[in-house]
């Protein structure tokens, strides 16, 4: 099932992508504007637009999800391989992403005041204060 998804899922955002199917909806809008006059502006006239976009809309919202999910987990992936592979990488950031936004952003505070320290005596105590924000989640 989730095979079938993930293809059905990607193909469509393929489609949705390309700058013919937004011409295509345009069209779409552009004839239904035009019908109104003929079908006098009628509730049965708006009623197919609403409904019509609002069910696109709803399907679209999984899919965009579904597609960002998948490449938030590979270019998480991607980068716990490298942070494994470097030897000078710290692989203790690897799965950080599972902590609260409040505890990345310590992490990342942390890290800033190390970069901007990094030629100075202070970044062995920033870097310590890195690893214990680590050690404490």
């Amino acid at each position: 099932m989730d095979r079938f998804f993930t293809r059905i899922a990607t193909a469509i955002s393929v489609i949705a992508g390309q700058p013919l199917t937004f011409l295509l909806a345009v069209g779409i809008i552009l004839v239904w504007a035009v019908t109104g006059p003929i079908f006098h502006f009628s509730d049965t006239w708006q009623l197919i637009i609403n409904t019509g976009t609002t069910i696109v809309t709803f399907l679209m919202v999984f899919l965009i999800q579904n597609a960002q999910n998948r490449d938030a987990a590979a270019m998480q992936a991607k980068l716990d391989e490298l942070l494994r592979a470097v030897g000078k990488a710290r692989d203790r950031f690897i799965g950080v992403e599972h902590l609260t936004e409040r505890e990345i952003e310590l992490i990342r505070a942390a890290l800033e005041r190390e970069a901007r320290n990094a030629s100075s005596n202070q970044s062995k105590d920033v870097k310590g204060t890195v690893d214990r924000l680590l050690d404490r989640f």
